[in-house]
């Protein structure tokens, strides 16, 4: 069986039961762009996808670094990665800023000689720049101690009493850490759970924490779950999938609010698209706008016009300042999944790419033309 597939039937085996339970025939044909971003503002004709900016260059481009002819050359300070690709292969990624300016970031990460498969045993670790474009310095495991480090679909977030959360999820349950610095030490605080459902399983978990003050989250399965008694929950269900129909495999999600509205990325992992979809209340009428990134289109792109196109971009996460989306961070991986064996000169990454979220912002709020906001 190929990587690829075995890649996404493995944890996908827990969830076909109550996956087919939510689609129907049509939603596993996959729909033209066009129909796909129907519902995106006629008045602004934009989609997420034109909002990426050009990515500066730290270090210099070169041809000097692992990776297939289609990324390079490239700026190997960007982001976080193994520049030899002698030791790990990094995934997820999600950056905070700390009071005293510095980024941190919270990643995954696998030894490179067991190829893209590694990431079975991934672990998470947390690393840091001057910059929030990188490079990013691992610098070492977050809980070193609790089952050698393990975690995946890593994420974080400042939470309302001060501290700070990591969550994690796929290869365990969805565990919270929490730690009043991001330097740590972090501290598990407890597993979420879903009311009414002992046997949920956590897979590609996001989370934000609502204006109002509770927490919402987000999974593969495209359900939106509340909680007004902590992190932890018990959260509520919201009903069915918010996401798209008739865009097949559809995973990753990313939530935020920005600009009024609940926003939601999600990546089709078979056809390498993403889609970006909008809600007035995070919960109900959540409207595609349309095509959010595509590794084929020039999105990472330096400004003498040199792109990289990076087979998969997956993972989305976003860093907001001043109410916005700031950046963009995407794991990144060079070759197909089955073609990373490991011991060879490809593997995956975190980049950070630069966004006009207050440009987004600004567009959405533009009178609708009767297409649903």
């Amino acid at each position: 069986m190929p990587r690829e597939r075995n890649y996404h039937m493995t944890y996908h085996s827990l969830l076909i039961p109550a996956v087919i339970s939510l689609l129907t025939l049509p939603a596993l044909a996959q729909v033209p762009d066009a129909a796909a971003s129907a519902q995106a503002d006629a008045t602004n004709p934009k989609t997420f996808i034109d909002y990426f900016l050009p990515t500066p260059v730290l270090g210099k481009l070169t041809r000097d670094a692992w990776g297939a002819d289609n990324v390079l050359p490239r700026d190997i300070n960007n982001g976080l990665e193994d520049t030899t690709m002698k030791q790990y292969c990094y995934w997820d990624g999600q950056i905070i800023k700390a009071p005293d300016g510095k980024y941190h970031m919270f990643a995954s990460r696998w030894d490179q000689s067991r190829g893209h498969n590694g990431w079975f045993g991934s672990v998470a670790v947390h690393a840091v720049s001057d910059s929030l474009i990188g490079p990013y310095v691992d610098m070492g495991l977050c809980w070193p101690n609790d089952q050698g480090g393990k975690g995946h679909n890593v994420t974080a977030l400042a939470l309302p009493d001060g501290r700070y959360a990591i969550v994690i999820s796929e290869t365990r349950p969805c565990e919270v850490y929490v730690s009043t610095s991001l330097d740590g030490p972090w501290e598990h605080l407890g597993t979420i759970t879903v009311a009414g459902e002992p046997r949920w399983h956590a897979s590609n978990v996001a989370i934000m924490v609502r204006p109002d003050g509770k927490f919402e989250l987000t999974q593969r399965d495209g359900r939106v779950f509340i909680s007004d008694k902590g992190i932890l929950g018990p959260y509520q269900s919201q009903g069915a999938s918010v996401l798209p129909k008739g865009i097949p495999n559809l995973e990753d999600p990313c939530i935020w609010y920005s600009g009024g509205l609940y926003h939601i990325v999600v990546n089709s992992w078979s056809t390498r698209k993403a889609y970006h979809l909008t809600s007035a209340d995070g919960i109900h009428d959540w409207a595609n706008r349309g095509v959010a990134y595509d590794p084929r289109a020039a999105i990472v792109r330096y400004p003498d016009g040199t792109v990289n196109h990076w087979n998969k971009l997956e993972r989305p996460g976003i860093y907001m300042e001043n109410g916005h989306v700031a950046a963009v961070t995407l794991a990144a991986i060079d070759v197909e999944k089955d073609q990373e064996k490991g011991n060879d000169n490809h593997g995956s990454k975190v980049i950070v790419i630069p966004f006009d979220g207050a440009a987004l912002d600004r567009d959405l709020q533009m009178p609708a033309t009767g297409s649903k906001p």
